[in-house]
């Protein structure tokens, strides 16, 4: 068994902070006494600050304090309609000054799916900040000199296939048809729960599955508790917020065309971990990755794992991170324990 948070967990407080007129909530566990560092943790899509609930107590084993935003668009912070809104360098630059109300120090930095690409932007943005960074099933993707389209996207990498229907606005069409019904059935179903002969909500050839969305049962990652408590979150600004991630593809293309043209390698310690039955980020993915680091890179996958990979392996997931952690850290993560 592992330490899981649950819903209003006393280990944590809900904190705010306004950034660039943002209003951002965010998750902070702090252990007793001095924290040995401070880690900041990225969610993806459909995720909340909550999808960390297996990591925040194992972090705070180690002494370290923890952070972990519901990002824009989730939860108690702000939901923007506006896609333009979503922009990597523009949400890279509000955690920035959000870390920054914390600490002054540099942080342990880890995303996952969203989140994942997220982290690495973050890392190439604001190096100075980043002691160490980590992602969960998403690799380093370089930023391009040229722009492309989704639909460009797709052709190149058909797994990608969903992206049309969340971007397009068909997935927010299903679920409004019967919202309180099918926000719930969406966030199951998006987090592998199916009807009952077997059949999903969500493919990646495809996207939302409406014939099959009104019988979708309870994800098996989620408790009765926690699906509650992700259907209250959700039911605050709907799905728009997340899903307009997915609409910038053009406009984050035109900010990093300055990142693309000065090659970035990463200078601090970096970790993937890749999920062997990921089927929107599969293995191959990872390929050449190292070519990319500067400082020690490590390449890691978690066998017979999907996506969800945080509630699916937690166990592995918090060694293979420990272990990242005591390379990295060294004599100052044994001091700690």
């Amino acid at each position: 068994m592992v330490d899981s948070l649950v819903p209003n967990d006393p280990r944590v407080e809900d904190k705010f902070a306004e950034v660039d007129g943002v209003k951002y909530h965010y998750l902070f566990a702090k252990p007793e006494g001095t924290p040995t560092a401070t880690v900041v943790l990225i969610h993806g899509f459909p995720d909340l600050a909550m999808g960390w609930r297996n990591q925040v107590p194992y972090f705070l084993s180690l002494n370290m304090q923890v952070v972990v935003p519901d990002m824009l668009g989730y939860g108690q912070t702000d939901a923007p309609d506006s896609f333009e809104d979503y922009t990597l360098k523009k949400m890279t630059a509000q955690v920035y000054k959000l870390v920054k109300t914390v600490t002054d120090q540099p942080i342990i930095l880890g995303g996952h799916d969203w989140g994942g690409l997220f982290v690495w932007r973050l890392a190439q943005y604001y190096p100075e900040l980043v002691r160490c960074v980590f992602s969960v099933c998403v690799p380093y993707l370089p930023p391009s000199s040229t722009s492309m389209s989704i639909e460009e996207l797709v052709k190149k990498l058909p797994n990608f296939t969903y992206q049309l229907q969340l971007s397009g606005g068909g997935t927010e069409a299903i679920v409004a048809k019967s919202p309180e019904v099918r926000l719930r059935a969406f966030l199951n179903g998006l987090y592998g729960g199916v009807t009952p002969e077997g059949k999903p909500a969500f493919t990646v050839s495809h996207g939302l599955v409406e014939e099959n969305i009104d019988a979708i049962e309870r994800s098996p990652l989620f408790t009765p508790e926690m699906i509650d408590f992700y259907y209250q979150e959700y039911a605050r600004h709907g799905i728009r917020g997340p899903c307009n991630w997915y609409r910038t593809r053009e406009l984050n293309a035109a900010d990093e065309k300055v990142l693309a043209a000065d090659n970035f390698k990463f200078p601090m310690p970096a970790m993937l971990l890749m999920a062997d039955k990921d089927a929107a980020l599969p293995v191959w993915m990872a390929t050449g990755q190292e070519q990319h680091f500067t400082g020690s890179f490590k390449l890691e996958t978690l066998t017979d794992c999907s996506h969800w990979a945080m509630l699916q392996k937690p166990v592995e997931v918090n060694k293979h991170i420990g272990d990242f952690l005591k390379d990295v850290l060294g004599e100052d993560l044994k001091a700690a324990l």
